[in-house]
């Protein structure tokens, strides 16, 4: 993982709704909550432009982040982030802390690869569907893989690849299978095209 994030943080005791609405309209701090491990919730902000900055990066959410919450320097990761609804502003952020010899449950995008090679779209018609843009993982933190990739060139019109036919890293497990086969959902189907497949229209010529 190439990306490394960083962020300052301070500590706040001023709790509450109010509070929240204060440190955004006077102070453009984002108001957060550090969780988890042997330690009680840490109640933080952190300067708007600063997490806007890093989640417009995809990798942030797949990275372990060093939050620095007044010069002391804690690994953790992203689990929930609340977005005004209608405003390019962030509302409120979780982190959970890291511990080294604990796994660690994340969310990570799918990248697909051999998109314009695909047999599917290429020769059948047929349309791509990417139906789990991200997915949940359950890992060691120095195993944290920043994507999962999935190759798409051999998939037919009417085709999927599962969640079960993925290729995970070493270390590295499916959160969704340890809940058994019925979770081996699609992540990505090849759609035939309207009107029907290609090898029923080329039947009908």
């Amino acid at each position: 993982m190439s990306n490394q994030f960083e962020l300052n943080a301070s500590a706040r005791n001023d709790l509450g709704k109010g509070a929240s609405r204060r440190l955004r309209r006077l102070a453009d701090l984002v108001p957060a909550i550090i969780y988890g491990g042997d330690k009680a919730p840490e109640s933080i902000s952190i300067a708007h432009k600063d997490l806007l900055k890093a989640v417009s990066n995809e990798a942030f959410f797949s990275h372990i982040v060093t939050l620095v919450v007044d010069g002391k320097k804690q690994p953790v990761v992203i689990k929930a982030l609340q977005r005004h609804p209608a405003k390019p502003r962030i509302m409120h952020a979780d982190f959970q802390r890291v511990d080294a010899t604990h796994t660690i449950h994340v969310k990570v995008p799918v990248h697909l690869i051999n998109e314009d090679k695909c047999k599917g779209v290429k020769t059948g018609g047929g349309s791509l569907l990417r139906t789990m843009p991200e997915l949940d993982i359950v890992c060691l933190p120095k195993d944290l893989p920043e994507f999962l990739e999935i190759d798409v060139a051999d998939l037919g019109v009417g085709e999927s690849i599962h969640i079960s036919q993925i290729k995970f890293p070493k270390g590295v497990s499916s959160a969704d299978l340890q809940h058994g086969p019925d979770a081996d959902h699609a992540v990505v189907t090849v759609l035939a095209p309207r009107g029907g497949s290609a090898e029923g229209e080329e039947a009908q010529a």
